[in-house]
């Protein structure tokens, strides 16, 4: 085997969950670097006000999530096995039935469609598996290409937190966005257990 057929070290890691174009393996404490890498980009930085701390941190925040029975992450991986981003269900509610989408996508794979197609595999998730009613999602409001991703995925803006997050020294207000079970279930598209 020549260095260009050496398996990535995703290449052996269970594929989760299917979307059309990628699959979810389960996070692990291993992925720490990596997430480390995406949270450093600025964009990123600013968009979801995550920065970079101690991957020591990082390693032992992501083994917690293992523990953590109101959240579920994955690494997103595309059909070669490339690692594209980092998504989630955190607070998930099984009483009231809610939970909130995170998604964060690694620079060079933006804007190439990956963030819709993660979403809606990850809703898939949400209401054809778990016993969810309702998923929330929140972003800036001058964030285009998030409000645009959210609601190709079938979100619906609901309103604005207004003066809700401190960054640059200034406030800024996040936009509110939701799908709900009835709205998914009214969707044409193939679901996730279709591109098995």
């Amino acid at each position: 085997m020549n260095d260009d057929e050496a398996e990535t070290p995703y290449a052996t890691r269970e594929r989760f969950w299917r979307g059309e174009h990628l699959a979810f393996t389960p996070m692990e404490p291993e992925d720490a670097e990596l997430i480390q890498h995406w949270r450093a980009d600025p964009v990123a930085a600013q968009e979801i006000g995550v920065w970079p701390g101690p991957l020591h941190d990082l390693r032992e925040q992501l083994a917690s999530y293992g523990e953590d029975r109101t959240r579920d992450d994955f690494i997103i991986l595309l059909p070669d096995d490339t690692p594209i981003g980092h998504i989630a269900l955190t607070e998930e509610d099984f009483v009231d039935g809610t939970a909130e989408a995170y998604l964060l996508l690694a620079p060079e794979h933006r804007g190439q469609g990956h963030g819709a197609d993660a979403l809606t595999a990850l809703t898939d998730l949400a209401f054809g598996e778990l016993p969810l009613h309702r998923v929330e999602a929140v972003t800036h409001t001058d964030n285009a290409a998030s409000l645009a991703t959210l609601k190709k995925a079938g979100f619906t803006q609901e309103g604005v937190r207004r003066s809700s997050c401190l960054h640059r020294g200034r406030r800024h207000d996040n936009a509110l966005l939701a799908l709900l079970r009835t709205e998914w279930e009214a969707q044409t598209r193939p679901r996730a257990w279709d591109h098995i």
